[in-house]
């Protein structure tokens, strides 16, 4: 039996890699339903290498097919426009599940519902995935052709075929 009936978890998904599978599995194990709220174009355009994040219908498209590959059914993806997103519109949420690095964010949106009157949602955390470079596992470094979505270093080699 799952812990929570609905539980929310956000993101930009962009070039899906072990550290969002983590994040995405761990709001199936323990949520019943899952909310996913993908952030839009609009809302990705200051973050690093932005000009090579893929376009929401493509973010879309690669949850969805996770989603079919894993077996995932009970979900419910939402386009959101800013950190808060709908997390204040479903009163019945919850549960929040978040990374290390984004722990902040899930204390937003428990502000953001307590302003209204809402519950706050119980904070899941995940730590974070490593690369084999050491550090996190992330999508500013997948863009940035330093590694792939499975944290192995790409050397120059690798990335100038890339560019080609």
């Amino acid at each position: 039996m799952k812990k929570f009936k609905k539980v929310v978890v956000g993101g930009t998904f962009d070039r899906l890699h072990l550290g969002h599978k983590a994040l995405l599995r761990k709001a199936f194990e323990v949520g019943e339903i899952v909310y996913v709220g993908l952030t839009s174009d609009e809302m990705v355009k200051e973050k690093p290498y932005a000009e090579k994040i893929l376009p929401y219908e493509r973010r879309l498209k690669d949850l969805l097919m996770f989603f079919e590959v894993n077996g995932f059914k009970n979900y419910r993806i939402i386009k959101i426009h800013n950190a808060i997103g709908f997390t204040t519109k479903i009163k019945s949420l919850e549960a929040i599940v978040v990374s290390e690095e984004t722990y902040k964010g899930a204390l937003l949106v428990n502000r953001a519902r307590e302003e209204l009157g809402l519950k706050p949602l119980e904070i899941v955390v995940i730590p974070l995935v490593k690369s084999k470079l050491g550090g996190k596992i992330s999508s500013s470094l997948i863009r940035a052709g330093l590694i792939d979505p499975f944290g192995n270093p790409i050397g120059k080699k690798q990335r100038k075929e890339k560019r080609l």
